[in-house]
């Protein structure tokens, strides 16, 4: 595969896999003493990649779960964010700012403070009450962070008596990072093309529903218009035919994703539309990829993570074609804002 390391790739999730027992451990004691309710509070990327978590628990728990802007809460604070509040913190550099501005408050709240790190040695990995560290780079955080903010929400209904198979999808999960490996090679040939789909254009559509609208959105924001400078609209399939829909037209591209859940019907409602307004649409759907020994319902669980394991071989074909590295910027990390 194109600029891959296969042993590297396995050896990051299967460290974000072993980090499950504790993460249930410390979610458990949590709970014992008597949390009342769940924050994820990342920052950007991070941020948007806790989200199939949250949405998995404000739609199957009676736990609370919020997700809102360390930026917006640092200056305004939140009535549910008490010393009763878990609070979860991912940031691959461990070093983001508006999120070490965050943990300082909460550290004041008293609430109880779990990161998500790619390197200890730094303010979020050395932080919180409980810094889960899984050495990750852009190309690999993904896949990680949504494994390890599944494993929370799980952990959090298994606790609670709200989940009656949790041993059922944490074995079926244990054996993912090797079915991620085999879904690249059997994508490798293919993600040339879908590169060139998005090189062609220099502005898309990117559209999803469910729990792979933050893939889409993440994808567009993150890796499109800050590592490759195309331009984006991210918009979610809900909301599609609320006004995106009058700019779709002959020549504009829409990015469609689909993902196996119960919401999968509102990604298909947009596959009818645009064609008959567009020629441009692409589809990227996990039900054409082959993942032995995963029931339907963990199917449905992990298809962002397919998502992104998928869109690592497109982006990876992309920077090459357009001559431009995932690692360039102008000014993310580079100048004062």
């Amino acid at each position: 595969m194109l600029n891959f390391d296969e042993q590297r790739f396995l050896r990051i999730q299967s460290g974000a896999i072993a980090l499950r027992a504790r993460l249930d451990e410390v979610i458990g004691s949590c709970l014992r003493n008597g949390a009342e309710n769940i924050f994820f509070l990342g920052t950007g990327g991070a941020a948007i990649l806790m989200q199939p978590a949250a949405q998995l628990l404000q739609r199957m728990s009676r736990f609370p779960a919020f997700v809102d802007l360390p930026a917006e809460l640092v200056i305004t604070g939140s009535a549910n964010l008490t010393d009763k509040s878990i609070v979860v913190i991912p940031s691959l550099s461990g070093t983001t700012k508006e999120s070490v501005a965050l943990l300082e408050k909460v550290k004041e709240i008293d609430a109880t403070v779990l990161t998500l790190v790619g390197h200890e040695n730094t303010p979020l990995g050395k932080g919180g009450d409980h810094a889960f560290v899984n050495f990750a780079e852009d190309d690999t955080s993904c896949e990680s962070f949504y494994l390890q903010s599944l494993f929370i929400a799980l952990s959090i209904m298994r606790h609670r008596g709200e989940i009656a198979n949790y041993e059922q999808i944490v074995n079926e999960l244990e054996g993912l990072p090797q079915l991620l490996l085999e879904v690249k090679r059997s994508y490798e040939e293919k993600a040339e093309g879908f590169a060139r789909i998005l090189a062609g254009s220099d502005y898309h559509i990117v559209t999803g529903a469910g729990n792979v609208w933050p893939e889409a959105f993440y994808y567009g924001m993150c890796i499109l218009e800050e590592m490759q400078w195309i331009r984006t609209r991210p918009v979610h399939a809900s909301d599609f035919f609320h006004g995106t829909l009058e700019l779709v037209e002959r020549g504009v591209s829409v990015i469609l994703f689909k993902g196996e859940d119960k919401l999968r019907q509102l990604a298909d409602r947009v596959q009818n539309f645009a064609p008959n307004y567009t020629e441009k649409l692409t589809v990227l759907d996990t039900a054409d990829f082959t993942l032995p020994g995963i029931s339907p319902e963990v199917r449905g669980l992990v298809s962002p993570i397919v998502l992104a394991t998928v869109l690592e071989r497109i982006s990876a074909h992309l920077e090459v074609m357009r001559n431009h590295p995932l690692t360039t910027r102008r000014y993310y990390k580079r100048v004062a804002y």
